[in-house]
């Protein structure tokens, strides 16, 4: 059956903290989709005797961890290849979606577009289970408080700056793209972040191998902290691999990377703009530069491009979130049918 959602312009204002959502001539248009639907990938049963700490629920049992939650929708005549969406640190899928001033996502418009669409929570994060294990077997005294996981949360004064929004919390940029009235909006996606509790591989990157040879023909579209991810996912497994694009990547693979399953799948590395006000941001610009320049002398196909360069700006890091999303999106989906055609590869 065919599923039929009309996006229609909302005319109120839900809350005095809310923004009023922005206009965006496609929000009226009706939006077909052929099916749409969620799973979850990877995963691993563990027992243990440290699941709860209050007497309403046992401490035995077998759960389930490192699973991967995916939601996806599927337009009518959708093209040869797929796209996955998977979001960067202290966030969620919710990147992807509707941008903290209401205008369209690029979750919707690939759809619109004539995408499949694939959109992440990475493990241990938003719908994707973590494991309390570690955290109650400390709070019993079963392992000393030093054997705690690491993780994290972004604080917006630091965050500001990491982001690109300006150069401290709160002065913006200018001509920034992101819409920092609606950044109470964004912090409010942030949540906490387990990553660098995990040994690498972390079990992301098993769950985007799954999910590659599930779709069998997907562009891995990664983020900041998850740019590495596809990279490591091919290197385990290029199956089901269309393309990688690396949307302002947190590291980009050593020039010593192993470049043999990346030969066969077109490459594009993303930066938006005010890398140069950045010292993080502009090592990790050379640093991809770096491995692009061994990669070429591998024989894989693989570029770096800065959206200034190709007349777009005022970009920050989230440039799936600035008010020309939708612009850095239709630059994208011409790399593709330059750069994967048709087709893909399966």
């Amino acid at each position: 059956m065919l599923l039929t959602a009309v996006i229609s312009q909302s005319m109120a204002i839900l809350s005095t903290s809310a923004p009023a959502l922005a206009e965006n001539k496609l929000d009226s248009e009706p939006f077909t989709i052929a099916r749409q639907g969620s799973f979850f990938v990877g995963g691993r049963e563990i027992k243990s005797d440290a699941l709860s700490t209050i007497p309403q629920f046992s401490p035995q049992g077998t759960i389930l961890v490192d699973q991967m939650y995916v939601h996806y929708q599927v337009p009518l005549n959708p093209k040869p290849y797929a796209i996955t969406l998977v979001h960067g640190c202290c966030l969620t899928g919710k990147s992807w979606e509707t941008t903290p001033d209401g205008r369209m996502g690029w979750d919707e418009y690939f759809v619109r577009r004539g995408f499949s669409v694939y959109n992440v929570d990475q493990s241990w994060r938003g719908r994707s289970a973590a494991s309390p294990v570690a955290v109650n077997s400390a709070k019993v005294g079963k392992v000393p408080a030093d054997s705690l996981p690491a993780f994290i949360s972004a604080g917006r004064e630091g965050a500001w700056p990491l982001f690109r929004f300006g150069p401290e919390y709160p002065t913006a940029y200018p001509g920034l793209q992101f819409p920092i009235e609606a950044r109470e909006e964004f912090w409010k996606q942030m949540v906490p972040d387990w990553n660098y509790s995990m040994t690498p591989p972390v079990p992301s990157i098993q769950g985007l191998a799954e999910l590659s040879q599930r779709i069998q023909n997907t562009v891995l579209i990664s983020h900041s902290q998850s740019g590495i991810y596809p990279f490591q996912t091919a290197a385990m497994s290029p199956k089901g691999i269309a393309g990688i694009i690396s949307l302002e990547p947190g590291a980009c693979p050593a020039p010593e990377f192993d470049m043999t399953n990346l030969k066969p799948i077109p490459i594009l590395i993303l930066f938006g703009d005010f890398v140069e006000t950045s010292e993080a941001w502009s090592k990790r610009l050379q640093g991809c530069q770096s491995f692009v320049a061994a990669a070429k002398a591998a024989g894989v196909r693989a570029e770096v491009v800065s959206l200034p360069d190709v007349g777009l700006h005022g970009n920050s890091h989230m440039l799936m979130q600035d008010k020309n999303n939708l612009a850095v999106a239709d630059w994208l989906i011409d790399w593709m049918s330059k750069r994967i055609g048709s087709g893909g590869s399966r």
